[in-house]
């Protein structure tokens, strides 16, 4: 066993109470409430909200309103992945699609068997690791394992028979393809856009290192090297005179940065050519290339097999999984939960996976200033909305109408956006489950425990470095 000498423990010490300090700190907050600028959503956000509103009007048509709710669940696969190229996206979504599929049936298991709050917790908990290292390793973007892991928590409230767990898996899978078709919808119109989207975010940040100086090169480089990324996934049969003006146009961004760009390629033409990027018609002014002489990059699939053996995501996972069953556990141990009206304390999971979704720590500091002030914007808003009884389709307008404002606003603020998570989440568990406006206070004090014991442990483990 290795101990670590008295230097070393006090080095640690001093990181992880500096570490602490910075998440009670005025720039912390101030840094959470910062409005950033943002891709422009609009067309993603609707198409996600189609989706849950096709599911929910499904489910209330059928008469299946009990497990409408898992139904969204499955649909919002529709919101990860929202820059991938369609190619590569119709493989992918429906893996997400799949684990979220699977996380019901997880949760479901639970129900069916009568396994006790202790037992859900470890397992749940166990899930939140395995979800959060698979999303990692396969680099899934989006709303994260906390889509998947509320999809467990509600089917292990919900499925207390065999055949009620197979009307939530049914419901998940049902409305994990209308997500996937709907995502997929736009590739026989505008099959390019997102390789479109990818150049245009590329330009974009070029433009910006004129702005902000040498701090915004690497972000830059990044942006160059998911649009190249993102050309590369394009079929051979698709390659047409527009992809290749789309690789010179990345090539024209990264010359630029290097400095060997004259003077042509003025920044106002990366901002003009942005612009039209972003729109749906293909007739604008790019630069002009030898179709025999371009050629795309070669695409980065060894990538997600690199991940599967990286120490931090290793690492990540665990720490996701501690933090999980030690929230979990504080949730249910003691009576706390009956005492403090915390009736579901799995739902303190959620709050520490959503927390440690950052990617450093002063990310998850972030993520948990902004989870907790979203989770109880949110939830006084669901609690006004259910105080008053509404029945099944105001509750399913409102949902729709807030994951679709969550969609709108997760790029400019997660805060804002986690407002509008919170009152889906509840509204979603309102729909198939009747419940008072109590259970928002539910939520934000299960929140308050994930969230406190995920920035803890992230201080305790944070690199001297981070």
């Amino acid at each position: 066993m290795i101990v670590p000498s008295p230097d070393r423990l006090r080095t640690r010490l001093r990181v992880s109470r500096g570490a602490l300090a910075h998440s009670v700190s005025a720039a912390a907050w101030r840094g959470a409430l910062e409005v950033r600028r943002a891709d422009p959503t609009t067309a993603v956000a609707l198409r996600v909200g189609l989706a849950v509103l096709i599911v929910l009007v499904a489910g209330g048509l059928s008469g299946q309103t009990e497990v409408a709710g898992f139904a969204a669940l499955g649909a919002l696969a529709s919101a990860f992945l929202r820059y991938e190229p369609y190619p590569r996206l119709a493989r992918r979504l429906a893996g997400v699609a799949g684990l979220i599929v699977a996380s019901t049936a997880f949760g479901a298991m639970l129900g069916v068997t009568g396994a006790g709050i202790w037992v859900q917790v470890v397992a749940v908990s166990a899930a939140a690791a395995l979800v959060y290292w698979l999303v990692q390793v396969a680099g899934i973007t989006g709303p994260g394992p906390v889509v998947m892991i509320f999809a467990a928590t509600g089917a292990a409230g919900y499925a207390d028979t065999a055949v009620a767990a197979g009307h939530a898996v049914a419901a998940a899978a049902a409305g994990g393809l209308v997500g996937w078709l709907v995502a997929m919808a736009p590739m026989l119109t505008h099959p390019h856009s997102p390789s479109r989207i990818a150049v245009a975010r590329a330009l974009a940040a070029v433009a910006e290192v004129e702005q902000l100086g040498a701090d915004a090169v690497p972000a830059a480089r990044a942006a160059i090297d998911r649009a190249r990324d993102a050309l590369a996934d394009t079929p051979s049969r698709r390659v047409d005179r527009h992809v290749l003006e789309l690789l010179a146009l990345v090539d024209a961004a990264e010359a630029t940065l290097d400095g060997r760009r004259a003077d042509t390629a003025a920044l106002d033409d990366f901002a003009r050519l942005e612009a039209e990027l972003r729109r749906v018609r293909s007739d604008i002014r790019t630069p002009r290339v030898d179709a025999a002489a371009a050629g795309l990059p070669a695409s980065r699939a060894r990538e997600t097999r690199r991940r599967t053996t990286d120490r931090r995501l290793w690492s990540g996972a665990a720490r996701v999984g501690v933090a999980s069953l030690v929230a979990g556990g504080l949730a249910s141990a003691c009576g706390l939960a009956s005492a403090c009206g915390l009736s579901h304390p799995l739902w303190a999971i959620l709050g520490a996976v959503a927390t440690l979704q950052g990617v450093n720590y002063s990310h998850t500091v972030q993520r948990g200033i902004q989870r907790l002030l979203g989770n109880a914007a949110g939830a006084v808003l669901a609690a006004a909305f259910l105080a008053v009884d509404p029945g099944y389709w105001p509750l399913a307008i409102a949902a729709v109408a807030c994951q679709t404002g969550a969609e709108l606003t997760v790029t400019r603020n997660y805060a804002a956006a986690t407002t509008f998570v919170t009152g889906t989440a509840l509204l979603l568990t309102a729909i198939g489950n009747p419940v008072g406006a109590d259970v928002a206070a539910a939520r934000v004090g299960d929140t308050l425990i994930g969230v406190v014991i995920g920035v803890a442990l992230a201080a305790l483990n944070v690199r001297a470095d981070d």
